[in-house]
């Protein structure tokens, strides 16, 4: 068969034909009397052959060792290959995801689409200063998508990035709310701590609601920010977590100032106030744990905080005495 027959079955350009024989890797059988190239069935079947192994992305140089190398083994090139498919990939998916940002911004022209490129390289930066800097300007000075201001609150471990992430979603409003609660359920458990800390500082409305939600998240990390939060919005049902908090020491100073902010309603000051002697009458025997209970009741009002203190002012435990002492002079002369 000439080489336009063969061309015009295996879909292969008679340019690429003598491409394959100049390199050796399909040598015509024979020639005609006329000095043509003759293809026999096996130089087709061969043909067929390197086209498969083109498909899979091997160079034409690995096709050649593939059909010519009797030691060739194809499991460690094969390995190579999805390696690389999967680094191709991963770069596709990074180049299809800045796009769709960049659109999301809506930008007006060729400089708008300049300013969002520098502002996300920025975010994703080494320097802590650099991302810090871009979280602050993403509200003002250039609108970046909120997918990728939520994946940066995500991923961020710099505490002052953070919070200017943080901030900056906040300026946003309810905008990040859905893409936070999916971090809600992330498998990793930073991840679900920054994505309650930063729906806690998102003003309530949806966020409030969602933070309910989170309130029963198995992650007990989740479930106390969620506290502390519902707790500054005067949602009752974080009280015993807060007082558990206080009890635990586990970010206690944050805890008593939502149990202060809960207790400015009078029903809840003496449920809040009654909750904290209770602590201190059954087991609280450390001192650092006496401590924080009673520090706690001083912001609380009501009768039953200010019996418990006086109590208190005889505890056995002379820290805790002078503590509760101190707290009812104050009391006294507000």
């Amino acid at each position: 068969m000439l080489i336009g027959d063969v061309a015009r079955r295996s879909g292969v350009s008679a340019r690429m034909l003598r491409h394959y024989d100049s390199l050796g890797l399909v040598r015509p059988t024979g020639r005609t009397g006329a000095g043509y190239r003759e293809y026999s069935g096996e130089d087709i079947r061969r043909i067929f052959h390197i086209e498969s192994l083109r498909s899979l992305g091997l160079s034409l140089r690995d096709v050649g060792r593939a059909l010519d190398d009797p030691d060739f083994t194809p499991s460690e090139l094969v390995d190579d290959l999805i390696r690389q498919t999967r680094e191709r990939i991963a770069d596709e998916t990074e180049l299809l995801t800045r796009l769709r940002r960049i659109g999301a911004a809506e930008p007006a022209g060729w400089e708008d689409v300049l300013q969002v490129v520098a502002l996300l390289q920025a975010l994703g930066s080494k320097s802590a200063g650099k991302r810090q800097r871009a979280a602050l300007s993403s509200v003002e000075e250039v609108p970046v998508p909120v997918e990728a201001l939520v994946e940066a609150a995500l991923s961020e471990t710099d505490p002052n990035v953070a919070g200017a992430l943080r901030w900056a979603l906040a300026r946003l409003g309810d905008d990040g709310l859905a893409l936070l609660a999916e971090g809600l359920g992330s498998p990793v458990a930073e991840v679900r701590k920054r994505a309650v800390q930063s729906i806690a500082e998102i003003p309530d409305g949806e966020a409030t609601a969602l933070l309910q939600e989170a309130f029963a998240n198995p992650d007990i990390v989740v479930r106390r920010y969620a506290a502390l939060a519902l707790g500054a919005r005067g949602v009752a049902d974080a009280v015993p977590t807060l007082i558990d908090m206080v009890d635990e020491g586990t970010n206690d100073v944050d805890a008593a100032d939502a149990l202060s902010a809960l207790a400015s309603r009078p029903a809840l000051a003496d449920q809040i106030a009654t909750g904290l002697v209770d602590r201190l009458a059954h087991g609280a025997a450390e001192s650092s744990v006496r401590q924080r209970l009673t520090q706690a009741l001083a912001d609380i009002p009501g009768v039953t905080a200010s019996r418990a203190l006086a109590d208190l002012s005889h505890d056995e435990d002379r820290a805790v005495a002078l503590t509760a002492t101190y707290i009812l002079g104050m009391r006294n002369a507000r």
